[in-house]
């Protein structure tokens, strides 16, 4: 990729095409995104990844190679760590030579000695719209001193727009479930209907008989109550009034 333009100019329209393409993004897609603009966009950065944390325990959903998941994994293992840190303190952490750092000695030894990692650079992605939700944009090279002032800047507005594209995301993924328990519903209340109707027994007991042929049949509710939708009867079992 030709090396960013980092006057005013150019970064308002390289951020630009960043914005429409997270926006345009599967929800599925979106860290998968950020991540990779992350590698091919901030200065000095060979590999990166998303950590995200819940209740105190994190995880990476994003990363561009697997050595990214493993160097993460040392951080969650410890509790501490770059990563960690800058979502926990809503600091930015530069770390030019893990080899002479002291702030995380234990990490800085695992990370060199194991997968190479010279330099790091963290910063918080701030999502607001979830409250227990955390999470952190991280960045790796084998490099010593591999991120200056540009990364910086480049990295911080790059998790801005992947904070947001993220809330957009979670947004996007909410309606989705919601639209998809309202069809659910739909589909129980038509096969309660249904089963009312031809058996003459209560609500209750309709639902009941949707619930234990679930149960002996092993399939979903959802599925057994579209079957008697479309014919009429309760699948391969014998429909008796509970």
């Amino acid at each position: 990729m030709t090396s960013p333009d980092f006057t005013p100019s150019g970064l308002a329209a390289l951020f630009a095409r960043v914005e429409r393409d997270l926006a345009s993004a599967e929800p599925s897609a979106t860290l998968d995104a950020i991540t990779a603009f992350a590698r091919d966009m901030v200065p000095g950065c060979q590999m990166a990844s998303v950590s995200v944390g819940r209740g105190g325990r994190f995880s990476t959903p994003s990363a561009t190679e697997e050595t990214v998941l493993r160097v993460d994994d040392i951080q969650y293992e410890l509790g501490s760590g770059p990563c960690v840190d800058a979502i926990q303190t809503d600091t930015i952490f530069n770390v030019a030579d893990l080899q002479t750092d002291k702030r995380w000695p234990t990490f800085a030894r695992r990370a060199h000695e194991t997968h190479g990692i010279v330099s790091v650079l963290s910063i918080r992605l701030y999502v607001e719209d979830d409250v227990d939700l955390v999470a952190g944009l991280n960045m790796y090279s084998r490099e010593l001193s591999a991120f200056g002032e540009a990364s910086e800047l480049v990295g911080v507005l790059l998790a801005t727009h992947g904070a947001l594209a993220m809330a957009n995301a979670s947004a996007r993924d909410k309606v989705e479930n919601l639209n998809a328990a309202l069809k659910t519903s739909r589909d129980i209340g038509v096969a309660m209907g249904v089963l009312m109707a031809t058996y003459k027994v209560t609500r209750d007991e309709a639902f009941n008989l949707l619930r234990l042929a679930s149960h002996g049949l092993h399939r979903k509710l959802a599925d057994v109550a579209i079957t008697v939708a479309d014919t009429g009867e309760l699948p391969e079992i014998a429909a008796r009034k509970p």
